[in-house]
């Protein structure tokens, strides 16, 4: 399966936390909302996130030692939809260049102090979405 996907996920205090050639940055406590995609194995992609234990690759890798998925959405997708669908959290708090390297994104990572706020935009703008 083909397709993109959204990891919630939860960090319980403030934390300095080092993102790869990002450097240290600081993250606030409170939900955080990653979009990617995967065109090879959606599948694959999400258990690897999963997993403590992974070669740390990606700046989602980074974040996800010091933080807990909550949930994560996701869609089949033959075309590769991670820049429009981190377009739909315009207007939330953001970690500039984060997951964004590849593209001209201002971020694929966006903060809430709330999961109803991230929980809403995916209601609300991606009605063909799965919940795992």
């Amino acid at each position: 399966m083909k397709g993109s996907y959204i990891i919630i996920a939860y960090i319980p205090e403030d934390k300095k936390i080092e993102i790869g050639k990002l450097g240290k940055i600081e993250f606030k406590h409170g939900y955080y909302a990653y979009v990617g995609s995967a065109m090879n194995s959606l599948e694959a992609r999400i258990k690897r996130h999963l997993r403590k234990e992974k070669k740390m690759k990606w700046h989602i890798d980074f974040l996800l030692q010091h933080a807990t998925i909550k949930k994560i959405f996701y869609k089949e997708s033959l075309k590769k939809e991670e820049c429009e669908i981190a377009k739909k959290f315009e207007g939330f708090e953001y970690i500039p260049k984060f997951g964004s390297s590849d593209c001209k994104c201002k971020s694929h990572l966006f903060y809430s102090d709330t999961i109803n706020k991230i929980e809403n935009v995916v209601r609300k703008e991606m009605k063909e979405w799965n919940k795992d």
